[in-house]
């Protein structure tokens, strides 16, 4: 044991350590060969009102520097979620948080009311989703959106409420506020950002969607900005997720300002890397003298004015070599 004090707390929720899946990459297959109890929280797939076929195929397709999905929000529907997977889930000492996904500001709202039962912990709104009653554009790619479905659901439930929100807005502290001021108990920042690939040999999109979502460590320093923007003008926690792939990745999300982090698409290529990521935030703490992880939250430090002015001089010289060795 670390000595360390790994817990963190979101809108109620109190969770033994900052790490969880993020919605979409954790499937039930892996609780045999993970110990899930460690995680802070396991998220579900985001579950819609009824089942879902999602996109054709195929659905992801490798970049450069992460992923791109079109899975198009595959659902059993939230019958099938009740039965089956709280009841899974319950037998594990974590919280559950389920993902819920609609297509109108009421169906969000019934949808969650249907959900808060015993062995949900809390709700994930993904709303980053197409909005039928908007002409497809994402509930989170507007303040007013985002703030009507928040409120609906809101009034419905008492669980705790995490709004998603998607990168794919020019605004992410305006969207964030409206969450928030809607009754959002915390914000995950962000979802996909909007992509696309083709393949140059058969002239077609590498997705079967034609566009889909691109994640991994292609998007963090994108993320990770939104969440530092957020967390100077939020009053509730930031969940930061995207590109996250290590511990020091986990560690410059929470010193931008997020509370806790959501590991997606580098679990695909390491199914237990969450638990190395958790191992490793706690050897950081230890190597820096931190006690307590949520001590880091929103810690980052800027240089002084000297300081720059001596970068400054450094750069003029060629000190930060690495861009001009480049070219770039």
């Amino acid at each position: 044991m670390s000595g360390i004090d790994m817990t963190v707390e979101l809108g109620g929720l109190r969770l033994k350590n900052p790490v969880m899946p993020a919605s979409g990459t954790f499937a039930e297959e892996l609780t045999h060969v993970l110990d899930i109890s460690r995680f802070g929280a396991v998220v579900t797939k985001s579950v819609t009102p009824e089942a879902r076929l999602g996109n054709p195929g195929p659905r992801v397709a490798e970049t450069a520097a992460g992923m791109i999905n079109a899975v198009g929000i595959q659902s059993k529907g939230a019958d099938a979620f009740l039965a089956h997977t709280v009841p899974f889930y319950r037998r594990f000492d974590v919280p559950l948080i389920a993902s819920i996904s609609a297509e109108t500001a009421d169906q969000f709202a019934a949808l969650a009311a249907k959900l808060s039962v015993d062995g949900v912990a809390a709700l994930e709104v993904n709303i980053s989703c197409p909005n039928l009653e908007d002409d497809g554009r994402s509930f989170a790619m507007d303040p007013g959106q985002t703030a009507r479905v928040l409120e609906k659901i809101r009034r419905v439930t008492d669980l705790p409420l995490f709004a998603k929100l998607t990168p794919n807005t020019g605004d992410i502290v305006a969207v964030a506020l409206a969450a928030e001021q809607a009754g959002a108990d915390a914000v995950v920042i962000a979802n996909t950002i909007l992509a696309m690939a083709i393949d140059v040999e058969t002239r077609r999109p590498k997705v079967g969607n034609g566009m889909g979502g691109l994640s991994g460590p292609a998007i963090k320093p994108i993320i990770v900005r939104m969440v530092y923007q957020a967390a100077r003008r939020l009053r509730v926690p930031i969940i930061g997720c995207g590109g996250i792939c290590s511990a020091e990745d986990a560690i410059e999300y929470m010193l931008a300002g997020a509370t806790a982090v959501q590991v997606g698409t580098y679990t695909f290529l390491q199914p237990a890397g969450m638990l190395d990521i958790l191992a490793g935030m706690e050897a950081y703490a230890l190597r820096h003298g931190v006690t307590r992880i949520r001590d880091l939250v929103g810690a980052v430090e800027w240089p002084t004015r000297r300081e720059q002015v001596s970068t400054n001089s450094s750069d003029r010289l060629g000190g930060g070599g690495g861009i001009m060795a480049c070219g770039v």
